[in-house]
């Protein structure tokens, strides 16, 4: 593996296309992309994933994993047939996800004064709109019996 690669894939004579990470990644990490992609741990392997069922169009599902690994900003290093980089399209811009810029919005929030502690306005509010005087009278109301009984 590449010094600077996070992950790698290619293929094993015993396991089918396998895939591994770097230790710059966290393994809790590296575990929860691989199983999306559908690669599982290799038992007496550490740090080891097979893909499972690689008979089922095995190449595909593996170029497509190192595909959305690159997609997502990580550096991935795979064997030729495998490596989509160069039988698909050029690859587009990876955006950054804007963590560090969140981040510092975050603290700069944090820092920064609250409106829901502060002291009221020195201004007068809004004028409020009058409410109509209460008539002097009651009004009538005239209702009219049913001649049948109980009206639905």
């Amino acid at each position: 593996m590449q010094p600077t690669a996070h992950f790698a894939f290619g293929d094993h004579e015993e396991h089918g296309f396998v895939a591994s990470f770097a230790s710059s990644i966290p393994q809790h990490l590296a575990h929860w992309f691989l199983e999306r992609e559908q690669f599982e741990p290799v038992r007496g392997e550490p740090g080891l994933y097979r893909l499972s069922d690689p008979e089922r169009d095995g190449v595909r599902r593996t170029c497509q994993a190192v595909h959305d690994l690159r997609r997502r900003g990580y550096t991935v290093q795979a064997d030729i047939r495998l490596n989509s980089a160069d039988t698909a399209s050029p690859p587009r811009p990876v955006r950054p996800n804007g963590l560090q810029e969140r981040r510092s919005r975050l603290a700069q929030a944090a820092a920064g004064r609250t409106t829901q502690r502060s002291t009221p306005p020195t201004t007068s509010p809004p004028s409020a709109r009058t409410i109509p005087p209460k008539p002097t009278y009651a009004p009538t109301i005239h209702l009219t019996a049913a001649a049948g009984g109980r009206s639905r």
